[in-house]
């Protein structure tokens, strides 16, 4: 009898860890970026941030929705997937907005073309658009491309294993964008320490997941990868800290994530 109860007690406690586990996996990769956006918003000023790091996460997860539909993989990451999507669109929306409120140049770069105050589409300024509009249409037009070469080769397992293993390593490359802005900037302000932080600790968590779940094997070898980035930024914010590169600015606008 004290056996079965231990049986059922074990049994509950594994669910219960898994479901944590679950949650955690899905939403654990936006929290890093809740500082960041408020920081963003409040300072108006939206220099310190990348955007071409919701490039790298658009086309990563992108492509690893895709991916699921020639190899299976554990649900959590599919749902992973969506919610960081969205929440990437949400920060260019935001990232847009406050460019766009304190660009002086009145010629607007676009994606496909508008009135004739805008740049038409010039790959020297590729994601880097006045309008989040024209970020949309560019996510989906990849989107929808995508799809279609996916479709047309959905029966090749070579195919399959390169889409799973680039869209991985894509998203292990997330964070060299704000490594070259940084290194760029000789400097790391206006970045959140505290979304770097909430990467290193993600990834961590996020490749430990992986190794648990026996989930394949692009999957964890590219999670080492991008912990080991993590680890570069965080290097570069105490190297540009305790030997400053540039002089620091007394600006308004480039306080965003000093001291967080």
């Amino acid at each position: 009898m004290d056996e079965v109860i231990m049986d059922q007690i074990m049994y509950v406690a594994h669910q219960a860890v898994s479901w944590v586990a679950s949650v955690a996996i899905i939403f654990g990769g936006v929290v890093p970026y809740i500082p960041q956006y408020r920081d963003i918003r409040r300072t108006q000023n939206a220099e310190g941030f990348s955007t071409y790091v919701c490039l790298v996460l658009l086309v990563a997860n992108i492509l690893r929705i895709l991916f699921r539909l020639g190899r299976y993989f554990e649900t959590p990451l599919l749902w992973q997937s969506i919610i960081m999507i969205i929440t990437m669109l949400i920060m260019l929306n935001l990232c847009t907005s406050v460019r766009m409120a304190t660009e002086l140049n009145t010629k607007r770069r676009s994606f496909t073309g508008c009135p004739l105050e805008c740049v038409y589409f010039d790959w020297n300024y590729f994601w880097s658009w006045s309008r989040f509009v024209d970020y949309l249409q560019c996510v989906l037009a990849f989107m929808v491309l995508a799809a279609y070469v996916t479709y047309l080769l959905l029966d090749s397992v070579l195919f399959v294993e390169s889409l799973g293993f680039l869209a991985v390593f894509t998203e292990a490359m997330l964070g060299t964008p704000q490594l070259y802005c940084n290194y760029r900037n000789k400097s790391t302000e206006g970045m959140s320490i505290k979304m770097v932080l909430m990467w290193t600790s993600g990834d961590t968590f996020k490749t430990g997941y992986f190794l648990l779940t026996q989930a394949p094997m692009q999957f964890w070898i590219c999670g080492l990868l991008q912990v080991c980035v993590d680890f570069a930024i965080l290097f570069q914010v105490y190297y540009y800290s305790r030997y400053p590169q540039k002089p620091i600015s007394h600006t308004t606008h480039t306080t965003s994530a000093k001291a967080l």
